[in-house]
C-alpha cells in the first residue's frame, strides 16, 4: 500500500509574474525581505471583507509619515561592507525602542531618499571602505546628498557615527564628509561626528548613550492614545535567532586541508613541484561540524588568529621589556607576552599609536608625518611599515603597561569563502595568500595568512560567519553574473559557481581572472576547465600580466570585451567584483568607459548608470 502524498497548494501566480516578483526581490537582504512579506500580508489583509477597515487601508508600517510622525520619530540609517556599522546600528535601535522611543532602522540603500526633507531626527552609522569611500549599500545615498537634487534642511537635527581603521591616511573620511554636507544643508549637528577605529566600542559606546540621550530630549510627547490595531500580524518565514559562535565567541574548527596552490610549474621540466614563486597561495578547507554555522556565497569567514612568535619576541627585544612580566587591562591579568600574541595588534599601525611613540621618541620626523597636510607620506608609512619597523626606525622607551594601553586590539581577518554549502557540506573553504617579503633588513610577514598556513591537519581554527548581504548570487536563477575577481579575489566565484550548479539556475555565468603568471597563479585551473567542459561556467577571460612584454590586467580584458558586457548588463545581468582596492578603483574606471562607449553616454550619465546599478543590486563589490 502506497503512503498517501499530501496535496501542495498551487502557487496562485503566472509564469510571467513569478519571474516580475522574482526580480523584484532579486539582492534583497532579510531585513528588506521580511518589510516586502509585511507590505504583500498587508495588501492581502486590506482585500477581505472590510471589518471596520476601509478595504484601500495600507498597513501602518507602510503608510507614507507625515509631518508629525516625522517630527516624533527617530530614524537611524547605516552603511555597513562587513556588519560592523550594522551591529552599532541594531544596539542604537534597541537600545531607543526599550526607551519607549518611536524608532525605525534602515540600511542606506533603502532609505527612501524623498523623506530627507521631512526628517526631524537622523543618525547615520557608516563604515569606510577603503580610503574615505562609502561601503557599497551607501554609494545610493551619498551620491544623493552629494549632488543637486539633496534638499534644504532647516529643521533637521542629526549626528554621525563613522567606522574606520586609523592605519588608514583618511581615517573615517565618509563619515567626516557626511557630517560636513548635512551641516552645510542647514542640518543642526546634535554632537560631534565620533570617528571609531578597530576597537569600535571604545568611540561607538558612548556616542550611542550620547545619541539616545538627545533623541529621549527631542522626543518628548504628550500620553499618545493607544495605538489602533494594525490591519495585519506578520509572522517571520523563519525565527531569527543568535548564533552560539560570534567573533567574540569562535567556533573552533577542525583543518582538514592546507594545501599549496601556487608556484607550482605546469609545463616545463619542473612540472608538479612547487618553486621560488613569488606568491604562496594556500587552499584551505576547514569542518564545521556541530558548529550549526551556515553560510551563503558571498559570505566571510572571521578568524581569530594568534601573532607569530618571531615577530612578539622581536617587539620585545626593540623594547627591552620582559615577557613575562604582568600587565592587567580591561579586568584582565596576563603575561606581557601573551598581550601581544594575543590581544593586540602588531602588524598594523595607527595614527593614536604613531602620536605617542612620536612624543616617547621625541621625533620630529615622525610628528611631521602625522600633521593634516602629509596625508599621502601618512599612508606611504601605513603601506610599508609595521609596528616593529616603527620601533626600530625611532627607538624609544614604553612601560610594557604603557605598550599594552596604546596597542589596539587584535582584528579578527575576513576571508571570502570559496565554496557553497550545497556542494561541500558542513566545511567552508578558503583561498589564503599567504603574505611573506623583507623590507629594511629584516623577514615580515601577514600574521593571520601565517597562521593559517602554519596550521596542519587537526588543527584548530577559532572561526565565525560574517554575513554579506549584498553580495549574493541573484535570487532569480535566469539571471546571467559577470565575475571579476583576479588573484584570491577568485574566492567567492568557486562558491558562486558550485552554488548555481546545484541548484539548477539557468543563467549564464562569466568570470574574468587575472594573475602575474599563468604557470604559478592560475588558482582552480583545473576545476574552472572542468566547469567549462560541465557547462557550469560558460565564459572564461583569463590576464597573465606578466607572460607577455605588455602588461595585461582584467580591465584589459573588459575593455576588449565591452559590447558583449554592456549586452549583458542591459539585458539584466548582475555584476561582482572581488579583489584588492586598487583594482576594484581600475575595473570600475573600465566599467564607466564600457558604458559611455557602448551606451552613448557622457561621463555623468555613465557614472549614474553604475550607481544606478549598485543601488538595484546589480554591481555588488568585496574589495579590501
Amino acid at each position: 500500500m502506497s503512503a498517501t502524498q499530501p496535496v501542495l497548494a498551487p502557487i496562485p501566480l503566472a509564469e510571467e509574474r513569478r519571474a516580475l516578483l522574482a526580480q523584484a526581490v532579486a539582492g534583497l537582504d532579510g531585513a528588506s525581505l521580511w518589510w516586502v512579506s509585511g507590505y504583500a500580508a498587508g495588501l492581502a489583509q486590506a482585500q477581505l471583507p472590510p471589518q471596520g477597515a476601509s478595504a484601500t487601508t495600507l498597513p501602518k508600517a507602510i503608510a507614507p509619515a507625515t509631518g508629525t510622525q516625522a517630527a516624533q520619530r527617530l530614524t537611524i540609517v547605516y552603511g555597513s561592507q562587513t556588519g560592523n556599522a550594522r551591529r552599532v546600528a541594531e544596539a542604537l535601535s534597541r537600545q531607543a525602542e526599550a526607551a519607549g522611543l518611536s524608532v525605525r532602522l534602515l540600511r542606506a540603500d533603502a532609505y527612501p531618499q524623498r523623506e530627507l526633507a521631512s526628517e526631524r531626527l537622523l543618525y547615520i552609522v557608516i563604515s569606510t571602505q577603503g580610503e574615505g569611500d562609502p561601503p557599497d549599500d551607501s554609494i545610493g545615498l551619498v551620491e544623493f546628498l552629494r549632488g543637486k537634487r539633496a534638499p534644504k534642511l532647516p529643521e533637521l537635527k542629526y549626528a554621525v557615527l563613522g567606522l574606520g581603521d586609523s592605519s588608514y591616511a583618511d581615517f573615517c573620511g565618509i563619515a567626516s564628509r557626511l557630517d560636513a554636507r548635512l551641516a552645510e544643508l542647514g542640518g543642526a549637528r546634535l554632537f560631534a561626528v565620533g570617528l571609531a577605529d578597530l576597537d569600535i566600542d571604545t568611540v561607538a559606546t558612548p556616542w550611542r548613550e550620547q545619541a539616545l540621550a538627545h533623541a529621549r530630549d527631542l522626543l518628548k510627547t504628550p500620553t499618545a492614545a493607544p495605538a489602533p490595531t494594525p490591519l495585519a500580524t506578520v509572522t517571520p518565514l523563519r525565527p531569527g535567532h543568535a548564533g552560539a559562535w560570534s567573533h567574540e565567541h569562535p567556533f573552533p574548527a577542525e583543518l582538514l586541508l592546507n594545501q599549496r596552490i601556487s608556484g607550482r610549474d605546469f609545463k616545463g621540466p619542473r612540472f608538479g613541484q612547487h618553486g621560488a614563486a613569488d606568491k604562496d597561495v594556500r587552499h584551505i578547507e576547514l569542518s564545521l561540524d556541530g558548529s550549526g554555522l551556515q553560510y551563503e556565497p558571498g559570505d566571510a569567514l572571521g578568524v581569530r588568529h594568534r601573532n607569530p612568535a618571531a615577530l612578539v619576541d622581536g617587539v620585545l627585544e626593540a623594547l627591552r621589556l620582559d615577557g613575562e612580566t604582568a600587565v592587567s587591562d580591561g579586568g584582565d591579568t596576563l603575561p606581557l607576552r601573551e598581550w601581544l600574541a594575543a590581544r593586540r595588534e602588531l602588524t598594523r599601525l595607527s595614527r593614536p599609536f604613531l602620536a605617542t611613540h612620536a612624543a616617547h621618541a621625541q621625533a620630529d620626523e615622525l610628528n611631521a608625518l602625522l600633521a593634516p597636510a602629509q596625508n599621502a607620506a601618512l599612508a606611504q608609512l601605513f603601506n610599508t611599515h609595521q609596528l616593529i619597523d616603527v620601533l626600530r626606525r625611532w627607538p624609544a622607551g614604553w612601560s610594557a603597561q604603557e605598550l599594552v594601553a596604546a596597542l589596539r586590539p587584535l582584528a579578527p581577518r575576513l576571508y571570502s569563502i570559496a565554496s557553497s554549502r550545497k556542494r561541500v557540506g558542513e566545511e567552508a573553504h578558503l583561498t589564503v595568500d599567504v603574505l611573506g617579503y623583507d623590507a629594511f633588513g629584516h623577514a615580515h610577514g601577514g600574521a593571520a595568512s601565517g597562521f593559517l598556513a602554519a596550521r596542519e591537519e587537526g588543527d584548530q581554527v577559532p572561526v565565525y560567519i560574517e554575513a554579506n548581504e549584498r553580495f549574493r548570487v541573484p535570487a532569480d536563477g535566469s539571471r546571467d553574473i559577470l565575475m571579476i575577481g583576479p588573484g584570491t579575489g577568485v574566492a567567492p566565484f568557486r562558491g558562486f559557481v558550485q552554488e548555481r550548479a546545484e541548484t539548477g539556475a539557468r543563467g549564464r555565468n562569466w568570470l574574468f581572472f587575472g594573475a602575474q603568471h599563468f604557470n604559478h597563479g592560475f588558482f582552480y585551473q583545473s576545476e574552472w576547465q572542468d566547469a567549462l567542459r560541465s557547462g557550469e561556467l560558460h565564459r572564461l577571460d583569463l590576464a597573465f600580466s606578466r607572460d607577455q612584454a605588455r602588461k595585461i590586467y582584467v580591465q584589459d580584458r573588459l575593455r576588449e570585451r565591452g559590447r558583449e558586457v554592456y549586452d549583458w548588463l542591459q539585458n539584466g545581468a548582475h555584476l561582482y567584483v572581488c579583489g584588492a582596492i586598487g583594482m576594484g578603483k581600475d575595473v570600475h574606471a573600465a566599467l564607466q568607459a564600457i558604458v559611455a562607449e557602448h551606451g552613448g553616454l557622457d561621463e555623468e550619465a555613465a557614472r549614474d548608470y553604475l550607481v544606478n546599478l549598485q543601488t538595484e543590486g546589480r554591481y555588488s563589490r568585496d574589495v579590501y
